[in-house]
C-alpha cells in the first residue's frame, strides 16, 4: 500500500490549512463509512442514509434540501461574493449482495452490503464539507455538495435530482470512484469517455415444441438461439470500427426443463457497452435485424426488446485539467496516472451533460487480497477517503 502523499511545500497557507483539517477529520470519515457500510440500503429503498446525510449537514449549519428528485440530500456551503459555485457528487445506495467479508463492520442487512465503495464517497464528502466549515475564511466559492440516490439501479438518481434543480447556478461538478482493484496512493484522470454507455436486451425465440426424439417435426428454440449468439458477435467483430470500444455480451440463455423435450421458447439476455453515440445505434440497429433475420431464416420468430441505460460518461477537457493539475499538487508524479476507459456504466454521465464537469478514479486496493466491485468480500483502503476529499480541496483550490 503507498503511503499517503507529503504536502508540497509550494502550496499556499490556506490550502495547507484547509488539507491538515483533511487529515484531522479521517477517523471520523472512516467512523461514518462504517456505520454505513453496516446498515446498507438498496438502491431507491434509501432511507436511514439520507436522513444520517441531511443531519450531518444540519449540525455544521448548512443549507439543506432533502427528498431531492426522490431521496437524494444536497447541501449548500455558502461564503460573501463567492468568485464560483462548484459542485460536488457522492452516491450512497448498497447493492443486493450478501456480505461475506469478515471485519467488525460488516453488514447488519442481510442480503445487501456496500460492495462497490458508495459508503466511503458519501463518508469522503461529509469529511469534504466539514473542512469547508471549519476553513470557512478561508475559501472563495460557494460549494454545492450532492449526495444521490439509486446509482447502482437504472434509472438512476441522477435525471431526477437534476430535474429537480440540483445543478442550478452550478459553474462546474466533480466526482469521484474509490478503484478496489487499484493501488491505494494513486489517482487516475481521464479526459473524454471514461466509462461506458449501457444497453440491455432481451430475445425471445418463439419455435414449435416437440419430442427430442424426433426434432424435425419441431422448431427448436435452443438451435435457432444458439446460432443468434454467434451471429451477434459480429457486431462486434465486422460491423464497428475496430478502434471504437464494443461490447454485445448474452448473459443468460432459459429454454425448458426436461432432457428429451423440444421447448416451444428460448429467452436469452445480455449487454450492450459503448462510448459514441453512432456505436450505440449500430449496436442497437444490428442487434434486433440479427435476431430477427436468424429466427426468420430458421423458421423461427424473434422478438427484441431494448432498455436504453446510462448513457457514457464524458469528462470535459477543461475540467479534467483541472483535475489533473490538482493532483499533481497533491501527489507524487508517478502516482497520476491516465486511466484507460472502462465499461461499467455511471449516471453521473448526466452532471456532465449539464454543466462542465470530470469524473476521477481514487486507488483504494486494500493489505492482503483485493476483490472486485460488486464481490461479497468488496473492501477498500480507507485512506483513499483522505485521498479523496484532498483531491476535491486540491480541485476548489484551482479555481
Amino acid at each position: 500500500m503507498s503511503p499517503q502523499a507529503n504536502l508540497k511545500p509550494s502550496l499556499d497557507e490556506n490550502f495547507q490549512a484547509c488539507l491538515k483539517t483533511l487529515e484531522s477529520l479521517l477517523a471520523e470519515m472512516t467512523e461514518i463509512r462504517r456505520h454505513l457500510h453496516q446498515y446498507p440500503e438498496l438502491s431507491h429503498q434509501e432511507v436511514e442514509t439520507p436522513k444520517l446525510i441531511a443531519e450531518y449537514y444540519r449540525k455544521l449549519g448548512l443549507e439543506v434540501r432533502t427528498e431531492v428528485g426522490g431521496r437524494g440530500v444536497v447541501a449548500t456551503f455558502r461564503v460573501p461574493d463567492p468568485v464560483k459555485t462548484i459542485a460536488f457528487r457522492a452516491d450512497f445506495d448498497a447493492l443486493p449482495i450478501q456480505d461475506e467479508k469478515d471485519v467488525p463492520y460488516k453488514s447488519k442487512n442481510p442480503g445487501v452490503s456496500h460492495a462497490c465503495g458508495h459508503d466511503g464517497h458519501t463518508a469522503a464528502l461529509l469529511g469534504f464539507a466539514k473542512s469547508l466549515v471549519e476553513n470557512k475564511d478561508r475559501i472563495r466559492h460557494d460549494v454545492v455538495l450532492i449526495h444521490q440516490f439509486g446509482e447502482e439501479l437504472y434509472p438512476g438518481g441522477a435525471k431526477a435530482m437534476i430535474s429537480d434543480g440540483c445543478l442550478e447556478g452550478v459553474d462546474a461538478i466533480y466526482g469521484c470512484h474509490l478503484q478496489s482493484m487499484l493501488p491505494s496512493g494513486r489517482m487516475y484522470y481521464r479526459e473524454g469517455y471514461i466509462q461506458a454507455a449501457v444497453d440491455t436486451f432481451e430475445i425471445t425465440v418463439k419455435g414449435k415444441g416437440g419430442h427430442g426424439a424426433v426434432p424435425h417435426e419441431a422448431v427448436d428454440p435452443i438451435v435457432v438461439a444458439s446460432h443468434i449468439v454467434t451471429a451477434l458477435q459480429t457486431i462486434v467483430s465486422r460491423s464497428t470500427d475496430p478502434l471504437e470500444q464494443l461490447v454485445v455480451s448474452v448473459g443468460s440463455i432459459h429454454a425448458g426443463d426436461a432432457n428429451n423435450v423440444i421447448p416451444g421458447e428460448a429467452v436469452m439476455t445480455g449487454t450492450i457497452r459503448s462510448y459514441a453515440p453512432e456505436t450505440r445505434k449500430t449496436a442497437r440497429e444490428k442487434l434486433v435485424k440479427i435476431a430477427s433475420s436468424v429466427a426468420d431464416a430458421l423458421d423461427a420468430h424473434a422478438e427484441v426488446e431494448l432498455e436504453s441505460g446510462y448513457d457514457a460518461l464524458w469528462n470535459h477537457p477543461e475540467e479534467t485539467k483541472i483535475v489533473k493539475k490538482a493532483m499533481v499538487n497533491l501527489f507524487a508524479e508517478e502516482d497520476v496516472l491516465e486511466t484507460s476507459p472502462v465499461m461499467p456504466g455511471e449516471d453521473f454521465s448526466y452532471y456532465t451533460q449539464h454543466v462542465p464537469g470530470s469524473f476521477f478514479f481514487t486507488g483504494a486496493r486494500p493489505e492482503g487480497e483485493a476483490y472486485p466491485h460488486h464481490h461479497a468480500k468488496f473492501d477498500f483502503d480507507e485512506t483513499a477517503m483522505l485521498n479523496t476529499a484532498k483531491t476535491f480541496m486540491a480541485i476548489l483550490h484551482q479555481y
